[in-house]
């Protein structure tokens, strides 16, 4: 039973190592307006813009050319790349807000036509998702077979996060958030449909779960636990994953083995699990395993937001969508006035507008 708690979604709020002035996320989301993967002035404005949520998570971000999925996301695998979001950091921190980092490996989610030279399609079988992808050149494309990734693949991917959660921090981001949600790198390896390796990634689900915790103690090694937090997604089917009978088991078990591991929070996507009896135990179950911060994500409205908080079930809640057309979003719901409607056309596009061009008032 979680404790009741007076928290309201306006008091400020430690996570990790530091203070957020309210608890209030920016969820990530992916914009594609990184051109030739780097990330602009209009990526950097587009943060500026919302820095008064109480922590500002990035969209996803590729840790190698290999975990290019989608059409001009950024990476931060690079120098180039690394000094263009210390910029957007500088700004951010100007601003007054706080950031992490999405380090987000697509896995089989791509396609060459977005990927550099010499990149191939990662994942832990040769197995390919069933769905389509956009690319620039050459339109919806259906997805390839990915390449099953051998032992070395994983110990260099493992790296490329660590790497690349350096490169945030020397980009003067406060954290890195692992996404291991949503059907990328992180939850193939968790799913048995898509992983369904005879080795030491495969199998049992301490051996789907390996690679996941890996990859989260080789980034907090790296960088410090308390700035590292994970985005995780039970019982989803996006991106072409399977439901499979073994969920509650296996995010029971990731959850006590993160404690273990110290992290700052879990970032918990809970819309899918709501949907079920043993969905709803299991967000219980995790907040009970995992006693560091616990982030709620999922269609949240300011009620229903209020209620996780008084009741303990979350510490935090993350907004996504609001956030877009509605960069001043804290204090639209701090005083109640009415959210502006995002234009979903304008979701993925390459320009300016539906991006930096919403009013802030």
């Amino acid at each position: 039973m979680q404790e009741q708690s007076n928290a309201n979604l306006f008091d400020a709020a430690s996570l990790g190592a530091i203070e957020l002035n309210n608890r209030i996320i920016m969820a990530p989301m992916t914009r594609s307006r990184a051109i030739g993967n780097l990330p602009n002035d209009l990526v950097s404005t587009y943060y500026e813009q919302r820095a008064s949520a109480g922590l500002i998570i990035t969209e996803g971000v590729a840790p190698s050319p290999n975990g290019l999925g989608y059409a001009r996301i950024p990476g931060i695998f690079n120098a180039a790349q690394t000094a263009a979001w210390s910029k957007v950091a500088v700004n951010i921190h100007k601003a007054g807000g706080k950031a992490f980092v999405q380090l987000m490996h697509t896995g089989r989610v791509s396609h060459p036509a977005n990927m550099p030279e010499g990149t191939v399609v990662l994942a832990p079988s040769a197995i390919r998702s069933a769905d389509n992808i956009w690319t620039d050149t050459q339109g919806m494309q259906p997805l390839p077979v990915p390449k099953a990734m051998s032992l070395d693949d994983i110990k260099e991917t493992i790296e490329e996060f660590a790497r690349a959660a350096e490169n945030a921090i020397v980009a003067g981001f406060d954290g890195i958030e692992l996404h291991g949600a949503n059907g990328y790198l992180l939850e193939q390896f968790l799913n048995p449909h898509v992983n369904q390796r005879d080795d030491a990634y495969g199998g049992s689900i301490e051996a789907r779960a390996s690679f996941v915790l890996e990859a989260v103690k080789a980034v907090a090694n790296r960088i410090g636990a308390q700035k590292v937090g994970i985005r995780l997604s039970p019982y989803n089917q996006y991106n072409d994953m399977p439901a499979y009978e073994s969920t509650y088991a296996t995010y029971d078990y990731l959850s006590r083995e993160l404690q273990q591991l110290g992290i700052a929070y879990i970032h918990l996507i809970d819309y899918a699990a709501r949907s079920s009896e043993e969905g709803l135990k299991l967000i219980d179950t995790i907040r009970a395993n995992f006693t560091n911060t616990l982030i709620l994500n999922g269609g949240y409205t300011i009620e229903r937001a209020t209620e996780a908080l008084k009741t303990g079930q979350a510490d935090l809640i993350s907004f996504g969508a609001p956030f877009i057309a509605n960069p001043n979003l804290p204090h639209k719901l701090r005083t109640g006035a009415p959210l502006a409607t995002a234009d979903t056309n304008l979701f993925f596009t390459a320009g300016a507008e539906g991006y930096v061009d919403y009013p802030a008032n």
